[in-house]
């Protein structure tokens, strides 16, 4: 087993998320990140409540939160990841999608569950970056994909 790469940023709060993404309520889905590691690794959180508005039809009787927005909050975690570890840029900086590969949801998010996106850098081109997230409630996987996204001024 290998050692795992020292972390450099401890935690991002969601003031830093703020300042770091373009995202805004309702389409803000993380809440803190920690663990940065100098790989390019780290664990995006996300506390699902009911008073989200997904809930309000997906699905009133028995509100599951939606893959799709799992996937987002992936991307959305990659993006702080990257942005934050990288030095010497300008802040904040716009990230767009470019990918999502081998997704698979494997288990129902309900309300009061707290998600955690873990991603770890897969490749990264010059912008373009690609890593592989794991969603875990509890310590066990509800879904997972590789997203790829680009960073841009």
């Amino acid at each position: 087993m290998s050692e795992e790469s020292p972390v450099i940023i401890e935690a991002v709060d969601i003031n830093t998320i703020l300042k770091t993404l373009p995202h805004r309520y309702p389409f803000l889905l993380i809440d803190r990140v920690v663990g940065i590691r100098k790989d390019f690794s780290g664990v995006g959180i996300k506390n699902v409540t009911i008073n989200e508005p997904c809930f309000l039809g997906h699905f009133p009787e028995r509100p599951v939160y939606p893959g799709v927005l799992m996937i987002e909050g992936m991307a959305q975690t990659a993006g702080v990841i990257g942005i934050s570890s990288v030095e010497g840029t300008e802040k904040p900086r716009a990230v767009y999608f470019l990918t999502i590969d081998k997704c698979k949801f494997r288990k129902p998010v309900m309300p009061g569950d707290t998600i955690e996106y873990h991603l770890h850098l897969i490749n990264r081109k010059r912008a373009m970056w690609w890593f592989h997230g794991d969603a875990k409630v509890n310590g066990v996987t509800v879904a997972e994909a590789d997203v790829g996204a680009m960073l841009t001024d």
